[in-house]
């Protein structure tokens, strides 16, 4: 049986563009596990298996593979770049004990680099930095340290150093052995030859040597003690310093690499062993026994009672469904039963799979800290948790982000009609960011998702894996209703009928809430005036009538809602009743609190080269796009802004048109904002002052 503390889960982030995939592709062929080199530039990387993502050059879903270094077992999840899919990167951190960060020499920290360090940091993932893209013309690693000091407030610091840079980059100086490795000739597969470290460079060795010691005696004791004193640290015992502080998530070794031409690779596998955290070095998720709400302390230990955790479905056409799962604790056989504390219904694992990107290996068993495939599981879906029947547990889940933008679809044939159903049922269960609506009104079904390419990529593999039709309308922003007063609203639900009637009766206070904060219940009633067995039922009947507003029917959100009184008939009150009650209560007073609208903010980054930065910013203006700085890098411009989405479809094509396609940009959700008021006319149809 293997040894858990030779595992490591790690997944590769960072921004668009930044080397991910291949970084990993080269991992996959160093460690044996691939003979040949796939490139993303040339559709054959074995990471990016969709036909989507090898005709567009980019990672659209997580793929995991296992591999082998130095007596270790690797599971990598290599997760994608772009805004749009980041649900798939947030997934994949949460089932992960480290992070492999790609950075771009000449980009330093991009914006979606920014995102996935937040996320990495929000499930407390230790991280290594790899510094890519070395021998490109305007690299600079140490300008990539400086930024990420600024604009991630990381305690980051090379525990490596190129030697010669752009396309004189030849070799890498090892601070802690203080060795240098020079690079074969070209096309040597990553070859290194040990050497002494040039005579110019020693200073700058010895200065980098001197800070990785004080960065690492910033944070822990052990080490400031030796540092006050003066005491040399041999090599094996810096490396062990630097995995414990790497470990506590205080410390962030960064390497130097050009995955593309093949170099550096081999010591990022090196640190991912030597740095990064085994299952039983980090803490254990926060758990809890779901029928006594008791805290319970998850053991990564073979022995240990079942927890895993299914971080992820996907549709095979060979298998079925596959339910990617972390175990957290104890082991699991093919055939046997698990209890979905989620749902508290048992469910039979039909087989296990050790998967490699697309490919799949039936395993007989899996146990703590390993990354599995699960078929034959009917009701399981992202988030939920399976445990052994006699030890429930259950673990916290992830919150997904709200969608952005919807458009309508409909089948383009009769013969459609049924397949598109069943195709965007599935897709729904595979994503949770991506959204199915219909609207009775119109009779059209909506699909919302994170931007333009999220949908894009839907309707796409609608025609290629389902073989379906469809037709899809122009996108829709995903607006939201607020309040802006507070007040009092009653609401009663009272019917007579023969038997039996109905009665529900509540009073709530609404009040307006902070942007982001959604819709928040409270119950405060005094003297039993409602029954405690009918609040879950009262805010059931909030969250549901919540979903759609009073001025043009879009969800309501960022207010709190406060149960403060009510009263309930000994016979005729049900749940059914006060969750209608509540419902009534909640409409009428969002009508007499001044609604308005609220429109998604984008934050946008524009790169642009100098020459176009005027009619860039005119476009800008023109946009609604507000202009919060703008940076020089080099002979180009960087100008980020808040930018309305709904001005925001077609940005790419106009862009491209003004700049004659040199400039590019990226956009990612950031906040929600009162729609200006002549905006809101026309979205209304109506104006306000009637």
């Amino acid at each position: 049986m293997e040894n858990i503390n030779d595992i490591r889960n790690i997944g590769i982030i960072a921004h668009i563009d930044a080397g991910k995939t291949t970084v990993t592709e080269r991992i996959l062929f160093h460690t044996g596990k691939t003979h040949k080199i796939g490139e993303v530039h040339e559709g054959t990387a074995v990471m990016d298996w969709m036909e989507q993502e090898q005709e567009r050059g980019i990672t659209i879903t997580s793929a995991v593979t296992t591999c082998g270094w130095r007596d270790k077992k690797i599971n990598i999840i290599d997760t994608p770049g772009h805004v749009d899919f980041t649900i798939e990167v947030e997934r994949s951190l949460k089932v992960l004990d480290g992070a492999l960060v790609v950075f771009c020499a000449v980009g330093g920290v991009q914006p979606q680099t920014e995102t996935v360090w937040r996320q990495a940091d929000h499930y407390e993932v230790p991280k290594i930095a790899v510094v890519n893209k070395l021998d490109r013309v305007g690299s600079d690693f140490f300008k990539v340290i400086i930024d990420m000091h600024k604009k991630l407030g990381a305690n980051a610091t090379p525990i490596q150093i190129p030697i010669g840079k752009e396309d004189n980059f030849k070799g890498i100086i090892d601070l802690i052995k203080c060795k240098a490795y020079m690079f074969g000739e070209e096309g040597d597969l990553g070859e290194l030859v040990e050497t002494e470290i040039p005579a110019d460079m020693k200073d700058l060795t010895s200065h980098w040597r001197h800070n990785l010691i004080e960065k690492i005696a910033d944070v822990d004791d052990v080490v400031e003690e030796l540092y006050l004193t003066d005491k040399g640290i041999y090599p094996d015992e810096l490396k062990a310093h630097i995995r414990r502080v790497t470990n506590k998530n205080l410390f962030v070794p960064v390497l130097c690499a050009s995955a593309l031409k093949n170099k550096g690779i081999k010591f990022a596998l090196d640190a991912v062993c030597d740095y990064l955290p085994s299952p039983i070095d980090v803490r254990p998720p926060k758990a809890t026994n779901p029928e006594t709400d008791a805290e319970v302390k998850i053991v990564p230990d073979i022995n240990a009672p079942l927890c895993m955790y299914a971080y992820k479905i996907m549709t095979d056409p060979f298998v079925g469904t596959v339910t990617y799962a972390r175990i957290y604790s104890g082991q699991v056989q093919s055939g046997s039963y698990v209890l979905n504390t989620t749902t508290g219904k048992k469910e039979r694992i039909g087989q296990l799979l050790r998967i490699h990107a697309n490919e799949r290996e039936i395993i007989e068993s899996a146990s703590a800290g390993n990354i599995i495939g699960l078929v034959g599981l009917k009701g399981t879906y992202t988030g939920h948790t399976l445990c052994d029947e006699k030890n429930p547990i259950a673990l916290d889940r992830i919150k997904y982000p709200e969608p952005v933008i919807s458009m309508s679809i409909e089948p383009a044939t009769r013969a459609d009609q049924d397949k598109l159903g069943l195709a965007l049922r599935k897709f729904e269960t595979e994503d949770p960011s991506f959204k199915v609506k219909y609207n009775e009104e119109t009779g059209q079904t909506l699909i919302s998702g994170m931007g333009e390419l999220h949908l894009e990529i839907i309707v796409d593999r609608l025609k290629r894996e389902f073989k379906v039709g469809a037709n899809v309308g122009s996108p829709q922003v995903a607006y939201r209703e607020t309040i802006t007063r507070a007040l009092e609203s009653t609401g009663k639900f009272i019917q007579q009928t023969g038997g039996h009637g109905q009665y529900g009766h509540v009073e709530i206070k609404l009040e307006p809430g902070e942007r982001g904060m959604g819709v928040v219940f409270e119950e405060k009633i005094k003297g039993g005036a409602i029954p405690r067995e009918y609040f879950k039922s009262i805010e059931k009947g909030i969250m549901s009538s919540a979903k759609t507003g009073v001025m043009a029917g879009y969800p309501v959100t960022d207010i709190k809602v406060t149960l403060y009184d009510g009263s309930y008939h000994d016979v005729d009150s049900s749940e059914l009743a006060f969750s209608n009650a509540a419902s009534i209560a909640l409409q009428d007073g969002i009508k007499r609190a001044k609604p308005i609208l609220l429109e998604p903010i984008m934050k946008l980054e524009v790169t642009t080269p100098d020459d176009y930065l005027g009619d860039v910013i005119g476009d800008m203006n023109m946009r609604r796009i507000k202009v919060e700085n703008i940076e020089q890098k080099g002979n180009t411009k960087i100008i980020t802004g808040a930018a309305p989405l709904a001005q925001m479809f077609g940005y790419a094509t106009a862009l491209r048109s003004l700049t004659q396609g040199r400039a590019t940009y990226t956009m990612e959700p950031s906040f929600y904002k009162e729609v200006p008021k002549d905006i809101m006319e026309k979205i209304l149809g109506v104006s306000q002052d009637k």
